[in-house]
């Protein structure tokens, strides 16, 4: 392995399960750096007590309504997360579209890798609170 590609780290695969050989499974190199985003994005600031600063301010969005002008400050929120917390990405295009269903956001993060120049995306979904239905349930 070239030192490059050892910069991106090797470590536990995300989510945590065991392979077939019975041993905890992990994950290198890019595979690593795109689980590492997911894990940003999937946790809410202060949800970590040894690090509240840690995650993304996207889930202070779950009951806002699905507005042009929100899907930019989720957009925002990304962009800033990962500029902050995933230092071995320079980070290309952060999109935020509607998806298959109203309450359904697309979030499209184009990224190159510092170590090697190559070329990144993930889609991440990521889902409203369904206010029409809200007064349903009662």
């Amino acid at each position: 392995m070239s030192g490059s590609r050892q910069f991106l780290g090797s470590g536990f695969a995300f989510p945590l399960r065991v392979d077939p050989r019975g041993s905890i499974s992990r994950a290198s190199e890019e595979q690593l750096v795109q689980q590492s985003i997911w894990v940003i994005l999937a946790t809410a600031k202060g949800e970590l007590q040894r690090n509240p600063r840690f995650g993304c301010g996207i889930h202070d969005f779950v009951f806002a309504a699905n507005t042009p002008a929100n899907r930019a400050q989720i957009a925002h929120q990304v962009r800033q997360a990962l500029l902050q917390w995933e230092a071995r990405i320079d980070l290309i295009d952060v999109r935020v579209t509607e998806g298959e269903a109203p309450t359904q956001l697309l979030i499209s993060i184009d990224y190159r890798l510092r170590a090697n120049h190559a070329f990144g995306n993930l889609v991440y979904p990521f889902y409203l609170f369904d206010q029409g239905s809200a007064g349903n349930a009662a």
